[in-house]
């Protein structure tokens, strides 16, 4: 089965692990998928991730916990670009997560970057997703 957006299986299969409380889930790599899993990691969203070689090639996320409550720390991931309706936002438009405590994941010209960062280096982008 082809799967139209990978983007949004991505993080379809972060959000159902989390719903069943697993602590690791396998997604198909991509490079997207990798910058994407390599961002969440320096935000502290995720505890660690391995990228694995094979032919497909998978990467293998650890979901972060709390360790008092045990609900996960991605309260909620959301897709805002989709294929058939692209959304696109100049640096000083870039889509504010919650007041500033989530993030927003922007692709732009110089690679995959956090809404801030876009602001920072100036450039706007493709508005990917958002998590908080």
């Amino acid at each position: 089965m082809a799967v139209t957006d990978p983007i949004a299986d991505y993080l379809t299969r972060i959000r159902n692990a989390q719903k069943a409380g697993h602590r690791i889930v396998e997604i198909p790599a991509s490079k997207l998928k990798k910058g994407i899993t390599e961002i969440l990691y320096d935000q502290g969203y995720i505890l660690k991730y391995k990228f694995e070689d094979g032919v497909p090639g998978a990467i293998k996320i650890a979901l972060k916990y709390d360790n008092r409550t045990k609900l996960p720390v991605i309260r909620e991931l959301g897709r805002i670009s989709k294929p058939g309706l692209r959304k696109y936002a100049p640096s000083n438009e870039l889509p504010r997560i919650i007041n500033g405590l989530g993030i927003s994941i922007i692709s732009t010209s110089k690679g995959l970057m956090t809404d801030k960062q876009a602001k920072a280096a100036n450039v706007g982008g493709e508005v990917l997703c958002y998590v908080y």
